[in-house]
């Protein structure tokens, strides 16, 4: 066990994940979850050795509050002067980042003008820094950015085909997210697979309520499916994912909403949760699809139908497909949907073996097609934590 911890916080607006790493091993120590931060009710919970434990946030309701009861629960664990180091998720970096950053005043600024970019998220992973630079000062605080990995994407793969000038002025193009699971996915692929990622053509889905995927061709993102904000792409839990631009003015035309209404309705109440108008929880879904539920049924259809086509079409971006990864809480754990999906990939080769793909649940790690000539499927469980730390560990200089 090292001597040295690293803190890695993912802040939204109204909540705070975080996570102590021990940087030589790189096990989790201690987690938290703060939820209804800036109301009177809001509180952190703390797991450790498999406990946990709640934390009302009374006298101080916010991001800062909620890292100062993290401090404090460090102290009482005698772990406080242990941490070395702080990793930041930071959701946009625009084209200004393409990779982790050590955090300085300019770093900051860089990341507000991003803002516009993810107007729900930046302010949020401000909110997180600036809380730790009041509550742990003079620690290094590193910015690792989920846009980062998706810089390599050639422009024909980014560009929206609207007028250019919106790009040069507003930056309107496509950025994509979920880039450090991606990066930490594809290595630990390569490494599963015994493979040189520089020579392997990759498909990635990156599933959970958030959910993409990315085509990676000598271990650099060639495109992936969001885009300009996290509603393009994939069906996703509450999101719809592509749809036609013109549903905007149909809807406010025929029903009054407006922009806002509309843009909240796709983002917070369609996906699986609209299809199926019971939840936006995949095993929920599966639960009452497996009893014959309509709506259910239609959901996990629809949610295959669009990944595998997805699939085929970054398999156009990746140069080809060696391998088909699934990653995030559905990937990892649903062996519905991989089926379904892998079903739809038959055509390009794909061949599923069911015994493995059952097996391939909890974190477990394989291969799940049968050996031949194919292309490869495989289940690589995530670890953005874990990625957030080590680079985290490299531009702090304790790697």
């Amino acid at each position: 066990m090292s001597s040295q911890l690293i803190l890695v916080l993912n802040c939204g607006s109204s909540s705070l994940k975080g996570a102590v790493l021990d940087n030589g091993s790189g096990e989790v120590i201690l987690s938290c979850l703060a939820e209804k931060l800036n109301l009177p009710d809001a509180y952190i919970t703390f797991k450790a050795n498999g406990e946990k434990h709640k934390v009302e946030l009374t006298q101080q309701p916010d991001h800062t509050g909620a890292v100062g009861a993290l401090m404090e629960e460090l102290k009482t664990r005698n772990l406080a002067d242990r941490v070395a180091a702080v990793g930041h998720r930071v959701v946009s970096g625009g084209e200004t980042y393409s990779d982790s950053i050590l955090i300085n005043e300019d770093v900051i600024a860089g990341i507000e003008k991003c803002i516009p970019l993810a107007p729900l998220h930046n302010p949020a992973n401000l909110l997180g820094i600036r809380a730790v630079q009041t509550i742990f000062p003079g620690l290094p605080n590193v910015a690792v950015f989920d846009t980062a990995f998706h810089q390599t994407m050639p422009e024909h793969a980014y560009t929206y085909a609207v007028p250019r000038e919106l790009y040069r002025k507003y930056g309107l193009r496509r950025y994509g997210f979920h880039g450090t699971s991606y990066r930490f996915v594809a290595d630990e692929a390569a490494r599963f697979l015994g493979k040189d990622k520089n020579s392997l053509r990759m498909v990635i889905a990156h599933l959970g309520n958030g959910a993409s995927i990315a085509a990676i061709q000598n271990g650099e993102c060639r495109d992936t499916s969001m885009g300009l904000t996290p509603l393009e792409g994939l069906v996703m839990g509450t999101r719809s994912g592509d749809i036609d631009p013109s549903v905007f003015s149909f809807l406010a035309q025929n029903t009054g909403m407006t922009i806002t209404e509309i843009t909240d309705l796709l983002n917070k109440k369609s996906g699986l949760l609209g299809i199926s108008e019971l939840s936006s929880d995949c095993r929920t879904i599966e639960e009452e699809a497996a009893k014959g539920h309509e709506g259910a049924v239609l959901a996990l259809e629809i949610f295959a139908y669009r990944l595998a086509k997805y699939v085929a079409g970054m398999a156009v971006a990746a140069g080809g497909i060696d391998a088909l990864v699934f990653t995030g809480g559905i990937g990892e754990n649903s062996d519905v949907i991989r089926a379904k999906v892998l079903g739809y990939l038959a055509f390009l080769g794909f061949n599923a073996d069911a015994e493995a793909n059952q097996k391939a649940r909890f974190g477990n790690a394989g291969v799940i097609t049968a050996t031949g000539n194919g292309p490869v499927a495989v289940v690589i469980p995530t670890n953005e934590e874990l990625m957030i730390a080590q680079d985290t560990a490299a531009l702090s200089g304790l790697a």
